[in-house]
């Protein structure tokens, strides 16, 4: 009954959100981007995509909230806000004269209504993997919020060809559909002949950017990682659906010079630092597979800090994650993340029980997430990569009893190489 009445009270209180500022979303365009990874990126990318067209554009992603050339960081530690804060948002974006506005779109918020009485003409699917579980019960529950948002969104279908989750998404009707793919794809039935393909041909991975042609258009950007050629072709597709050219979004993506808190270089040399926001094991892996294409040579280490969120939830991937970090990291240091209400140590103690016990004498367990950035600092050598995740560019640390504290990987980690680059590097 408690259930029932809270899930009426979501409903009511995005319909009311809604009616108090006169349905704003039918005044624009608003695409939908959902997944467990990769929305960010996404959201980002088509984002300069639209404006490159000349189209005057709005974003709310977990990295930043714009309207029009006014940008700031989201600071609400919540990718998808509540529907209050939504309606009022989108109701600004109309007053500015928007014609787009790009939203991040989460399980979350899909279980709260907060999707609810906006009218989204496009839906965009990235990826999907195990996340939220507790939250959900089990996967084929996170996986049906995720699809509410296709189910709702009756005009454009955006999805990812090479996802495993691929027909579950594609059973949602849609006016038009169109899928990416880097694998190449064929339909099997009369149902997916319609589906308009995007494909990446010639894919490459450098050091320092990913290239790939989409028909006879060659597309280069400042960021690395294949999982990033997927997250480009879902933006290209965005601008494609919105009858933007492929020479538009070969200018637009070309300008873009990296992702906040996504693979992100906060330290260039001697050695390299890095942050990402990765914080489940399929994205974990991602990031650790391409840092070892990043490696100069056989002495190069990979040197991880790593976390894992608190507050009951996913305490599945705690030791998968500790598991992955021992596979891909020559220095393993474990430390405080997010832990909400629970104790951190035993959070730490989880992940570290993923290492194998050979392993073990050697990992570092650091509850102080700035020591331990420290000392990962401290342990690299030139030409060495430091890879700090979980966090990404999020403001905040979220600790117990609501308490948030003031925080970004990136700033500390400049601090303590600050502190520290004199005594670093000395020959051994």
């Amino acid at each position: 009954m408690f259930d029932l009445f809270l899930n009426l009270y979501h409903f009511l209180w995005a319909f009311l959100s809604a009616l108090f500022s006169g349905f704003p979303s039918r005044k624009m365009k608003v695409i939908g981007v959902t997944g467990t990874s990769g929305k960010s990126t996404v959201v980002d990318l088509a984002s300069n995509i639209l404006e490159e067209a000349g189209y005057k554009v709005a974003v709310l992603s977990s990295i930043k909230i714009k309207v029009g050339d006014k940008e700031e960081e989201n600071l609400f530690k919540m990718t998808m806000p509540g529907r209050g804060y939504l309606q009022s948002f989108l109701k600004r974006v109309q007053r500015e004269g928007c014609q787009y506005v790009i939203i991040e779109v989460t399980s979350e918020g899909i279980l709260q209504h907060r999707h609810r009485f906006i009218d989204f003409d496009t839906a965009v699917f990235t990826t999907l993997y195990p996340e939220h579980i507790e939250r959900h019960g089990n996967f084929e529950n996170y996986r049906a919020a995720k699809g509410k948002l296709f189910q709702s969104v009756k005009k454009l279908h955006i999805l990812n060809l090479d996802d495993k989750n691929l027909n579950y998404f594609l059973s949602f009707p849609a006016q038009r559909k169109i899928g990416f793919t880097i694998n190449g794809w064929q339909p099997v039935n009369s149902a997916q002949e319609n589906i308009e393909v995007v494909r990446a041909d010639n894919y490459q991975e450098h050091k320092d950017r990913i290239i790939f042609r989409v028909k006879n258009t060659e597309f280069s950007l400042n960021l690395i990682g294949k999982f990033n050629i997927h997250n480009a072709l879902a933006a290209i597709c965005i601008g494609i659906s919105q009858g933007v050219s492929l020479e538009i979004c070969q200018k637009a993506l070309a300008k873009i010079s990296g992702i906040p808190g996504r693979m992100e270089v906060v330290i260039k040399n001697p050695c390299k630092v890095i942050v990402d926001y990765a914080h489940t094991p399929d994205a974990l892996e991602k990031v650790y597979k391409t840092l070892k294409l990043q490696l100069t040579n056989q002495k190069s280490k990979i040197i991880c800090v790593l976390g894992s969120c608190g507050g009951g939830r996913d305490k599945w991937k705690r030791p998968i994650l500790g598991k992955i970090a021992h596979q891909f990291c020559d220095e393993i240091i474990i430390t405080n993340e997010d832990p909400y209400d629970e104790p951190p140590t035993e959070i730490i103690k989880q992940v570290f029980k993923g290492i194998p016990q050979e392993r073990q004498k050697t990992a570092k367990q650091i509850l102080d997430r700035r020591e331990a950035i420290k000392e990962a600092i401290k342990l690299a050598r030139p030409q060495d990569i430091v890879i700090i995740t979980g966090k990404g560019c999020e403001p905040w640390m979220c600790v117990e009893n609501g308490k948030k504290i003031p925080w970004d990987d990136r700033t500390i980690a400049k601090e303590e190489f600050e502190k520290l680059k004199d005594k670093l590097f000395i020959a051994d």
